[in-house]
């Protein structure tokens, strides 16, 4: 794979933090999850990696982390400025140490800046980048697509691209770097295109009334007759000529212009036009042709969808639940996510680390005895 080799260090967090480790687990890198003992299990993203809990409030507990990073090519920190700092693990510290350390600091607000202090998430950080008040219905406030913009893609994704980039540069320095990685500038980078293109006509300046957000019919999702939707995204002419065609050999009448002058009414028009089929019936209609009509699926159909399936988009996990598969996929190197061993509970490779880095059996004892360290159930299964 293409990360083989890559030790990372993952201090445990919540959402963006995870995901960028597991991305680089599921790409070949040896990772490392550092949590607190008895801290609540929160971690969902937790495929191919290995935990370690530990008392960070005692020196021994800190000794460890330092000896961790010593020989890890990569350490992500989830927690506010100066966290680390007060650890005695920030980044002075750490690549002092070992100068080819790249550290990746993930945080809301970044590491300085007037908010940089401040508690937040998701819908704040997507808030503070601009792009929230574009999202939502005409005369509806601003609704955050889940957490998916600022946690995921401009922090989790972005943290990810950064230290594949920083490993990279490493190659040619042999020298490590910080990552000052903010789920504010992330996800408004993300939106790049969203600023670069207001001067276009896919914009109205009116939430909802653009393009790509719920203001034109032929951009839009639809109800079916059996509840489910359909979603429409006939932009270009030729895309809608197809769409008008196979709605009049469905035996549909009145399908609307494209361009019509009532914009309100061809939308009327389009969700009638959609009641009167299941959304069976309408992928019969429209599966493998150009009108650019796709089914919405839940999360458990998405799947069992003949194209998903045939690609292997999905992949089932020990609890025989279906994941995402990684993306994007290497015709050499290939992401081979560890499906077949269950993610790791919090301490569960405790002891097994803690013997790779040296220490005896006595040793490893006495961490536990002393609540410096934390094993749960025995030996690790990886």
């Amino acid at each position: 794979m293409a990360l083989k080799g890559i030790k990372v260090i993952e201090m445990a967090g919540l959402a963006p933090a995870p995901f960028c480790g597991m991305i680089l687990s599921d790409f070949g890198a040896d990772v490392i999850r550092v949590d607190k003992a008895n801290a609540p299990p929160l971690d969902r993203q937790g495929r191919g990696k290995r935990s370690i809990a530990l008392n960070l409030k005692s020196p021994e507990g800190i000794a460890i982390v330092h000896k961790l990073c010593a020989k890890a090519d990569v350490i992500i920190e989830p927690f506010r400025p100066g966290v680390m700092e007060k650890l005695g693990l920030g980044p002075s510290v750490l690549l002092n140490q070992n100068p080819r350390l790249i550290y990746a600091r993930l945080t809301g607000f970044g590491q300085n800046g007037a908010y940089s202090s401040m508690a937040g998430h998701d819908i704040n950080y997507v808030a503070l980048s601009g792009l929230l008040s574009l999202l939502g219905r005409d005369k509806s406030n601003p609704l955050p697509p889940q957490n998916l913009l600022a946690d995921f893609a401009g922090g989790g994704l972005l943290c990810a691209m950064g230290i594949a980039m920083a490993l990279f540069e490493r190659e040619k320095s042999n020298m490590g770097q910080i990552i000052d990685s903010s789920m504010v500038e992330g996800a408004a980078y993300i939106g790049s295109w969203i600023f670069k293109s207001q001067d276009m006509p896919v914009w109205s300046g009116v939430r909802g009334k653009s393009w790509f957000d719920g203001g034109i019919h032929y951009y839009e999702t639809y109800r079916t007759k059996d509840g489910k939707h359909m979603t429409v995204g006939a932009l270009e002419p030729q895309f809608y000529q197809e769409l008008v065609q196979r709605l009049i050999g469905a035996g549909i009448k009145n399908v609307p212009d494209q361009y019509p002058d009532d914009a309100e009414e061809a939308k009327a028009q389009m969700t009638e036009i959609f009641l009167q089929k299941t959304q069976a019936e309408w992928r019969a209609i429209f599966d493998g042709t150009d009108a650019c009509v796709a089914p919405v699926l839940s999360l458990d159909e998405a799947p069992l969808h003949e194209h998903n399936a045939s690609r292997g988009s999905f992949i089932r996990n020990t609890k025989g639940q279906w994941d995402p598969a990684p993306a994007p996929r290497l015709s050499r190197t290939p992401a081979q996510a560890l499906t077949n061993v269950e993610e790791p509970q919090i301490g569960e490779n405790t002891r097994d680390i803690l013997a790779q880095m040296g220490f005896n059996k006595e040793e490893i004892q006495k961490f536990i005895k002393n609540k410096i360290a934390h094993q749960v159930n025995g030996s690790a299964k990886l």
